[in-house]
């Protein structure tokens, strides 16, 4: 794919991974960011440390198994991730680990029913 393509595909998942963090935001579970501009800081944010955590983990051998014990895993490691990006990003607000751990869980769940909309749309 060309680099063109590439950069608009990357501005629409920023785009979308930040009206996510907004719409959880509006729910009161655990984030504040505030601003659409802070919320697309806090996406970019969001997946270069979940990236450098995922490669981390990878260097050390760590995988993280299937089933429930492995999806409990990663919303810790989502919530770390967002609590990391808490500290970095001004203007975006972590409300500690269980607001990070809820948070992430929240997350997880809008961006599924955003997929589940656009399926039925037949967007993708």
């Amino acid at each position: 794919m060309e680099i063109v393509g590439l950069l608009i595909i990357a501005v629409i998942m920023v785009v979308i991974s930040a009206a996510i963090l907004m719409v959880v935001d509006k729910l009161n579970l655990g984030l504040n960011v505030g601003s659409f501009g802070n919320a697309v800081v806090a996406a970019i944010a969001i997946a270069v440390i979940g990236a450098i955590i995922n490669w981390l983990l990878g260097v050390l051998g760590v995988t993280i198994g299937g089933g429930f014990l492995g999806a409990i895993v990663h919303l810790v490691v989502a919530a770390v991730v967002l609590l990391i990006a808490g500290s970095v990003v001004s203007g975006f607000v972590v409300e500690g680990f269980v607001g990070a751990f809820i948070a992430a869980i929240a997350i997880g769940v809008v961006g599924w029913l955003l997929s589940w909309v656009i399926g039925l749309l037949g967007l993708v």
